[in-house]
């Protein structure tokens, strides 16, 4: 052979397709694998089943919701001990919000259906405890309709751009997520103590201004991101 009388080694050749070509599946880059962000809305759901703990505990929180309501408005809505029920409620409700998520993210247990059900659970909480504190004449109807608002506006938002991409949770909205969820959760607790309302006022008032700042940031995000070419 020309090879060995040139007194180089044989060279073995790769297999090929039909067209002298290496196969399409060994020619074709290797995808990366994709990468958890910090908001699960924008995680790949793994392949496990829709019945684990995380999506449990989101379930959970949604159950609790009515529950929450029944404490606000028991025996006239503003008796100390079924307030301070329902400010424990809220609470528990509170605290499963971030544990489900880190759990999800952490064991690997994101799926569609807890991609769908936490936010509806999380907007479903805050939504009934700002409702029920104005219908008592706790909190004035116009910070429920600006902080509702605000909430449906971001939503909308990223239905809006959903083909181009998913606007992720900024760390000032979850600043606000937290303010809100402490501000509210002491209006619940007014009945208790008028010591509780000005420490209430504070809270809300920061979360009212960091929902304005971050809800302007989320409309330039979904601008930016509706100018980038839908990838077919």
């Amino acid at each position: 052979m020309a090879s060995e009388r040139l007194g180089r080694e044989p060279v073995t050749e790769r297999p090929t397709g039909k067209l002298g070509r290496e196969p399409l599946a060994e020619r074709m880059p290797k995808p990366a694998l994709p990468k958890l962000t910090e908001d699960p809305i924008g995680d790949p759901p793994s392949a496990v089943s829709a019945w684990n703990v995380a999506n449990a505990l989101t379930v959970f929180r949604l159950v609790l919701v009515p529950v929450f309501l029944l404490a606000m408005f028991a025996h006239g809505g503003h008796d100390e001990v079924w307030r301070g029920i329902a400010a424990a409620i809220f609470a528990v409700a509170s605290i499963t919000d971030r544990i489900d998520g880190d759990l999800a993210r952490k064991r690997g247990l994101i799926t569609e259906f807890g991609k769908l059900a936490d936010p509806i659970a999380d907007k479903a909480l805050i939504g009934a405890a700002l409702i029920a504190l104005s219908a008592l004449g706790d909190l004035p109807w116009w910070v429920t309709t600006l902080m509702l608002g605000r909430e449906l506006g971001v939503t909308l938002l990223r239905f809006w751009v959903i083909r181009h991409g998913v606007i992720p949770a900024s760390r000032g909205g979850k600043l606000k997520t937290l303010l809100q969820a402490v501000g509210t959760g002491l209006f619940v607790l007014l009945p208790v103590g008028s010591w509780i309302e000005p420490i209430a006022w504070v809270f809300m008032a920061a979360a009212i201004a960091v929902a304005l700042v971050t809800g302007i940031d989320y409309v330039a995000r979904a601008i930016r991101l509706r100018r980038v070419p839908i990838s077919t």
